[in-house]
């Protein structure tokens, strides 16, 4: 007991050691004003974004203003590699001091050539000087990207860093150096979009309750989306009811949640200390027969068999007209320039004809590209959106994968209005594509910056006359549903969505299947019972639709059992839901949606 009660005092304790501190800027010692940045996580993902919390002591009379400033890169060699910048532009009270919580954009990590490094840099500049630090990091190909509470970091990461790399042998994801990163259960963020990079965190059951629940709440939103949530128990009441993970998870101390998966560890403290089994450990976050880390999804899922780009097709350039044009150039410019427009005793008019015949072909190249390509572009997306009325969330977790083809564009700038992380994904080579899995990054500049909310990006996310793929994953609230109205021998249902859906499949309490077709908004709809085999061939065709990691979260496996283990839910298709906008300009000829959840009761 006496045991039990001193790590709980310890843990009572924030642990300085979990943050990683950028710098500590005290541009007048006098009048104790101080800057400080403190990245929250102590190792930034090799994608989406790492929280960074500014501090700033302004005992003056007057109103400051800095700007910080980040950039991320994979450390690359021969400018190959991706680089994100961004940029917050903060105001700071007068005689306050104000705490600032900024989501930094990471460089997603393409490259594992040089050692998989992750760069983060960020400077400060404005009313109280400039000052900078950074954070770096390495991954192995295929890591999963892990955080650790401090009091199970501490006493265990040696050890599990030692057990990863004598792993190594034999596995695909080969070894690594570093097994996780560190927090601070008292300073996580509560923003999900500061988890979106990463695979799975581990914690106890007090980290649990010592977060926030704003924090709770963002954790179980990226675990719904893919993550993978480990909490070990020091109580042994501890369940998923008792945690507030589930209401209905009485003496329960595992579920799958959506496209994630929750775990309830048992623990006891040995010796005050709480010592982790270094191989199940790593198991846990290393099982690549259930999940793909996210990075890696990024990089293998869109470069091979990826579906949406086949349907989509391809496009080759009409190089034969272009080379005819610039044939027929080399003959103006050369001897009828040189023999006719210039000839002996007139070579004077070389300086007029020369320019002019050279302004007439780049003329004409330009309005053939414009003829030929257009503005703005073309596209196709693949939305797979599981809906939770339950519970009281209301929400939609999106996973969205688009391709588009682009001609000639003004601009490459937009603003994504919904709370949503967007990745450039790497295409198979071909003559359209910018960002391949054989350029390591293609030497790419993204720009991210949020304002009023909102994230503003820019740079090479899509170019003129390309091919580029995105991935989005997005949390946004909806009333959308499927409702019963009676559930009782034929089921009959009501959609609340505001667009028609094409398809639905309903699976009830008892193994039964049921199937409605047409469905309108607010018109009450009756559904009919299918075979099983039906069912199923929608869902191999619904696998073949989708890319890797959606088709693996959604568990759309050969075996109809899979979809058992989910009665009371549906899963529908429809070509009429609307997406998360991107790029103004681009035509989305097509949009399919997959839709799943359970039915809302009335």
């Amino acid at each position: 007991m006496l045991k039990r009660l001193l790590f709980l005092l310890v843990s009572l304790v924030a642990p300085l050691g979990a943050q990683e501190v950028l710098f500590n800027h005290v541009p007048d010692p006098k009048a104790k004003t101080r800057v400080e940045a403190v990245a929250l996580f102590s190792r930034p993902a090799p994608g989406g974004f790492l929280p960074v919390r500014v501090t700033v002591n302004n005992p003056s009379e007057q109103e400051g203003r800095i700007t910080i400033s980040t950039e991320s890169s994979d450390g690359s060699h021969g400018g190959q590699g991706s680089e994100v910048s961004s940029s917050f532009d903060l105001t700071i009270p007068a005689k306050r001091t104000s705490v600032h919580d900024l989501l930094v954009p990471c460089a997603t990590l393409l490259n594992y050539r040089y050692g998989g490094n992750v760069t983060m840099e960020v400077r400060l500049s404005g009313s109280y000087g400039g000052s900078s630090g950074n954070l770096r990091t390495s991954y192995r190909d295929n890591q999963p990207a892990v955080l650790l509470s401090e009091p199970l970091f501490t006493p265990n990461a040696s050890m599990l860093d030692s057990q990863v790399s004598s792993s190594s042998s034999g596995r695909h994801y080969g070894g690594a150096e570093i097994f996780a990163g560190k927090f601070d259960a008292r300073s996580l963020p509560e923003d999900w979009r500061a988890y979106a990079g990463y695979d799975g965190i581990a914690m106890t059951d007090t980290d649990w309750g010592n977060a926030s629940p704003g924090a709770r709440t963002a954790i179980l939103r990226w675990n719904r989306l893919g993550g993978e949530l480990i909490i070990y128990t020091l109580s042994t009441s501890s369940d998923l009811s008792t945690l507030g993970i589930a209401d209905e998870g009485k003496g329960r101390r595992t579920a799958d949640r959506s496209f994630g998966r929750v775990t309830l560890v048992p623990l006891a403290p040995t010796g005050g200390t709480l010592t982790l089994d270094a191989a199940p450990t790593v198991e846990r976050f290393h099982d690549h027969s259930r999940m793909t880390p996210v990075n890696e999804g990024i990089r293998n899922d869109f470069s091979g068999a990826w579906h949406t780009k086949a349907e989509f097709g391809d496009q080759r350039y009409n190089y034969g007209l272009f080379i005819l044009i610039l044939v027929a150039f080399g003959v103006l410019v050369g001897p009828v320039n040189l023999f006719v427009f210039a000839k002996s005793g007139r070579r004077h008019r070389l300086f007029i004809t020369t320019p002019l015949i050279a302004l007439g072909t780049s003329v004409l190249l330009i309005a053939l590209i414009i003829l030929i390509d257009g503005f703005g572009g073309r596209g196709m997306r693949t939305v797979l959106m599981e809906v939770r009325p339950d519970d009281g969330e209301n929400s939609a977790f999106i996973m969205q994968e688009q391709v588009s083809r682009t001609g000639v564009l003004l601009g490459g700038g937009f603003t994504v209005s919904e709370p949503a992380v967007i990745t450039s994904v790497p295409l198979a080579t071909g003559q359209w594509s910018r960002l391949t899995t054989d350029n390591d990054g293609g030497g790419m500049r993204y720009e991210e910056k949020f304002t009023d909310g909102k994230l503003e990006v820019d740079g090479d996310w899509f170019q003129s006359r390309s091919e580029q793929g995105h991935f989005l994953r997005a949390v946004i609230p909806t009333r959308g549903r499927i409702e019963a109205r009676s559930e009782g021998g034929t089921p009959s249902f009501l959609s609340t969505f505001d667009f028609e859906i094409g398809t639905l499949y309903y699976h009830d309490t008892a193994n039964g299947w049921w199937k409605a077709e047409k469905i309108v908004p607010g018109k009450a709809f009756t559904c009919t019972s299918v075979p099983p085999e039906e069912v199923m061939a929608f869902v191999n065709q619904a696998s073949l639709q989708l890319a890797g990691r959606s088709r693996r979260v959604l568990g759309l496996q050969k075996d109809i059992a899979s979809l058992h283990e989910r009665p009371g839910h549906f899963i529908a298709v429809t070509e009429n839901a609307p997406a998360i906008e991107t790029l103004k300009g681009i035509d989305w000829t097509k949009t399919r949606t997959y839709i799943t959840g359970p039915i809302a009761k009335p």
